[in-house]
């Protein structure tokens, strides 16, 4: 399988919709109720079109056009959710203080554990990184905490978010913090 990683663009949001849910509901059995999954697609899980306008947010696509992968880092407080989420925040992070986001990712279920993740994350964290940042954060969904444990996030704690439909979802907050740039000679 063929991929090729890339910006995301604001044309894109009905195509990421799409993968998003098809990989909530595939990829969550086990770890979620459908109530649950289908509660969070509602209120926490979506297009987030300011990590579209940041530049900081990937496509992994196939040849073809399929999207098989997506997901994106922050300068911005927000830490979870799409568009529909009504408690954002666009305030910018101090990248000597804080640490970026990492945001919004998913995968086909089709093409699960198979490298999309992790170069996606790889992606993410080399361009927090040069932006300055010196540590990552996010919520992670149980069925990806594993994938971030693997690349070297330590989870922080629990949390348990209401959802729309009156379900709670479970996530796992998480950290990395990053070497230090070499210095430049």
């Amino acid at each position: 399988m063929a991929y090729t990683l890339r910006k995301a663009r604001l044309d894109d949001r009905a195509a990421l919709q799409d993968l998003i849910q098809a990989s909530a509901r595939g990829l969550s059995g086990g770890h979620y109720t459908p109530e649950v999954v289908e509660g969070a697609l509602a209120g926490a899980f979506g297009v987030d079109s300011e990590l579209i306008h940041d530049q900081t947010y990937f496509v992994a696509e196939e040849a073809d056009g399929l999207f098989v992968g997506c997901g994106g880092w922050s300068r911005r407080m927000t830490l979870f959710g799409g568009d529909a989420r009504p408690d954002r925040s666009s305030q910018m992070l101090d990248p000597a203080l804080d640490p970026a986001r990492i945001r919004a990712f998913f995968v086909h279920p089709d093409r699960a554990r198979q490298g999309i993740g992790r170069a996606l994350l790889k992606a993410c964290e080399a361009e927090a990184q040069a932006a300055g940042f010196r540590a990552l954060e996010l919520m992670g969904t149980l069925p990806g905490v594993p994938l971030y444990t693997a690349l070297g996030f330590l989870p922080t704690g629990r949390v348990f978010h209401p959802l729309p439909n009156g379900q709670t979802i479970e996530f796992v907050p998480m950290r990395k913090e990053l070497s230090p740039l070499p210095a430049a000679i």
